[in-house]
């Protein structure tokens, strides 16, 4: 039960790192299509991957930096390659439920895109927390969890040890 209750226990900080991220970025998304739609004439749905390609950039150095930081770093061009692809579907996905609203059903009032919009996001943030943790921020092979775990505890290990006393002379 230990075992399942730490993997659990893991779990749950993963999505409070994830949701922190996410937060930020839902609000730099939203802000920045706020922004865009008001000070110029784009319409919507262009303001709106605006907003959104600005949110995945801000978002990859929250997740990379922080919630998955511990994460598998030898890949770096196959991450971002993954990253881009995987976030380009939540794009289209939060978007897609923008422009259905939008002229599909002439939802497109400044609080009907915004909500569209949010809760385009909400879907589009399922599926890329599925896919990043899944494909793109894979969690290190178990051997090499270990061998990193070692050479931490060595280095904090060393950081402890008092340095050598030196006898001192009087004058």
């Amino acid at each position: 039960m230990a075992h399942g209750s730490s993997g659990l226990k893991r779990l749950i900080r993963e999505l409070a790192k994830f949701g922190a991220v996410g937060g930020a970025g839902l609000l730099v998304n939203l802000g920045v299509f706020n922004a865009v739609r008001h000070l110029t004439d784009l319409q919507v749905v262009r303001a709106s991957v605006i907003a959104t390609v600005v949110a995945i950039a801000f978002n990859y150095v929250g997740f990379r930096y922080f919630t998955y930081r511990d994460r598998d770093r030898s890949g770096r061009t196959r991450e971002m390659t993954l990253f881009l692809l995987f976030s380009a579907v939540g794009l289209v996905i939060e978007n897609g439920l923008l422009y259905a609203a939008t002229y599909w059903f002439g939802w497109d009032s400044p609080l009907q895109s915004n909500v569209f919009k949010f809760v385009g996001i909400g879907i589009a943030t399922l599926f890329r927390f599925w896919s990043y943790r899944t494909w793109v921020f894979r969690a290190l092979p178990a051997k090499e969890a270990v061998a990193d775990a070692e050479a931490f505890l060595t280095v904090a290990e060393q950081s402890r040890r008092p340095e050598p006393q030196t006898a001192q002379r009087v004058s």
